[in-house]
């Protein structure tokens, strides 16, 4: 099988991770890449380390759509949905690694993004693409939202605990780290290099875009309306989010349910890996993969669970699940092309 591929936005942080991950898939071959910015030129001249790797030069999105099997659009918020009804017009898997098809509730995709539905139906089609959690739902789809990054690691942290009833459902706290990678290529203030360097601050506390989407997928996974206290920090590294969620156990349950609970939910999934007791997840084990690293801790004065997750934000957060989604939608082995090791230092 040789499935062709096109990227639109390829020169995003988010487009380029895609390129270097499919370039190493044996079943890929990427046909065409886009960008607004850089149109006309060759991704090796804005990357230099893809020289002879890919020469390819960024033509415009209606030729990404035309040429490719599947289409991945790496594209700040507001701009997909067009490329989503064209693909699906057209009866192209379309995976989108931006925010327009991530929430079903087109009230709190205004309220958080300030924009509407185009189009009902088309998001009806949609599914949320965490394959950990909503696999089955994602075979045979060809419109994918690809989770954010924090919305990735945090419900991975917490999912078994929610499944199986072991915590409150009240009370959840999130309070996650990220590379600076997460803010995207278009230089700002926040991550300007003297801003950012020697320093570790919180930003919007308790009013980040992520914040419906964690609960979005809790609710689904509890079978109730989920409300969470969620703060991101910016952390003076490229990649990697660590998060660390709390919540209180429910009355009577052990350390060993917990552990039992996680060890069932996840023991057929490649990408997560369980962490002993006493271990603690961490961002340097899992740069560069598609792995989620989740460690297990109870505070039994406060009658605590402590869940602790790390991701690569550009694999496992982004670029990573999309072709994890892909390998999905084309029935191959969900790692085709994503065992990529962590470095060791």
């Amino acid at each position: 099988m040789e499935i062709k591929a096109g990227i639109i936005g390829a020169t995003g942080y988010a487009g380029a991770e895609l390129v270097r991950i499919l370039l190493m898939h044996k079943c890929v071959k990427i046909v065409a890449i886009s960008s607004v910015s850089f149109e006309g030129k060759k991704l090796s001249e804005i990357y230099p380390s893809y020289k002879s790797l890919c020469d390819m030069e960024c033509k415009n999105a209606d030729e990404v759509v035309e040429k490719s099997d599947v289409i991945f659009a790496a594209l700040p918020h507001g701009l997909s949905q067009e490329l989503g009804a064209k693909c699906d017009t057209e009866g192209k898997a379309f995976i989108d690694l931006g925010a327009d098809f991530r929430l079903k509730d087109e009230d709190e995709y205004t309220e958080w993004y300030g924009g509407k539905f185009i189009d009902e139906e088309l998001h009806k089609k949609s599914v949320y693409g965490l394959p950990e959690l909503f696999r089955d739902n994602i075979k045979g789809k060809r419109i994918i939202a690809n989770p954010g990054c924090y919305t990735t690691g945090a419900p991975l942290a917490l999912a078994p605990a929610v499944v199986n009833g072991l915590i409150e459902m009240n009370g959840i706290i999130i309070d996650s780290k990220s590379g600076v990678t997460g803010a995207g290529r278009k230089p700002s203030q926040a991550n300007h290099y003297p801003e950012l360097n020697e320093g570790f601050h919180a930003y919007k506390v308790a009013n980040h875009r992520h914040t419906p989407e964690i609960e979005q997928t809790l609710s689904k996974l509890s079978g109730q309306k989920v409300t969470i206290t969620f703060v991101p920090h910016l952390l003076p590294v490229n990649r990697g989010i660590l998060s660390t969620c709390y919540a209180r156990l429910k009355e009577g349950v052990t350390k060993e349910q917990i552990r039992s609970a996680y060890e069932e939910f996840y023991k057929d999934e490649f990408f997560i890996r369980l962490l002993p007791d006493g271990a603690n997840a961490d961002i340097h084990n899992i740069k560069y993969s598609n792995f989620c690293d989740i460690s297990l801790h109870i505070d039994s004065r406060t009658n605590t669970l402590v869940a602790i997750s790390a991701i690569d934000n550009m694999v496992k957060g982004a670029a990573g699940q999309a072709v994890q989604n892909m390998n999905i939608i084309f029935g191959l082995d969900e790692k085709t092309g994503l065992v990529l090791v962590p470095p060791a230092f």
